[in-house]
């Protein structure tokens, strides 16, 4: 098992801006307005769903960027699915 000391997981993260703030950097705006957020105060994983199979030999560089948000989200303990 790989471990980074020197970044918290957003699952371990109690405060809620500071997890609200990690998903919402490089995003340009979050829809609805305060629905992340709202979420979030649930204090429960989120479902998302991502609108590509990530296991698909046709990916290309582009979709790095939604990975990445992916990873984040991940870290919260969101469910994923392609």
């Amino acid at each position: 098992m790989i471990q980074f000391a020197a970044r918290r997981t957003l699952y371990q993260m109690v405060n809620m801006k500071e997890q609200l703030t990690e998903l919402s950097r490089g995003a340009e705006e979050i829809l609805p307005d305060g629905g992340l957020e709202e979420k979030l105060k649930q204090n429960r994983p989120l479902n998302i769903k991502v609108g590509f199979d990530p296991t698909a030999p046709d990916l290309h560089v582009g979709h790095t960027v939604v990975i990445t948000k992916c990873v984040s989200f991940r870290s919260t303990g969101t469910m994923l699915c392609s």
